[in-house]
């Protein structure tokens, strides 16, 4: 089984590895989500928090990396968060990743051990492209490599 969305097609014709940013403040969620990633081929980057995360992709105050066109942005694929954290929820990291310029069309999955419709609902309002119930399972990555092939 592939990463989610499969191998892409680099600009010289090499294949490319997905690369998935995983947020999530609990280190043993990271741990297996992370696992459960790079069983999947993906390249995984993981980030404690909201902040670092935005750190990572250069998208904090102040930080102008994003806004240079020949400064050197991570490239990533996908953004997949947990949603209660500290210093900064999923959803917020969420709506500033859909507000950047750099970022914007960059699939965002939001993780939470909370079912609560109206949340969810406001996840996918703001541009996530997928819901998912914690724990994080191998199922998951498959319906995420799913939903990912239809877009």
């Amino acid at each position: 089984m592939a990463c989610p969305s499969s191998m892409a097609m680099g600009e010289n014709g090499e294949d490319e590895v997905i690369h998935v940013l995983a947020v999530d403040d609990d280190p043993i969620n990271l741990i297996i989500l992370e696992k459960l990633l790079k069983s999947s081929s993906c390249k995984v980057t993981t980030a404690g928090n909201g902040v670092r995360a935005l750190e990572y992709l250069g998208l904090l105050a102040g930080d102008v990396q994003h806004n240079s066109p020949n400064t050197n942005v991570p490239k990533v694929d996908l953004i997949i968060t947990d949603y209660s954290m500290p210093e900064m929820n999923g959803y917020e990291l969420l709506k500033k990743v859909k507000d950047s310029a750099m970022f914007k069309d960059v699939p965002v999955v939001v993780m939470s051990s909370e079912n609560i419709p109206s949340q969810i609902n406001q996840f996918m309002e703001a541009g996530a492209k997928m819901f998912i119930l914690k724990p994080f399972k191998l199922a998951d990555v498959n319906q995420l490599k799913s939903q990912l092939m239809q877009s």
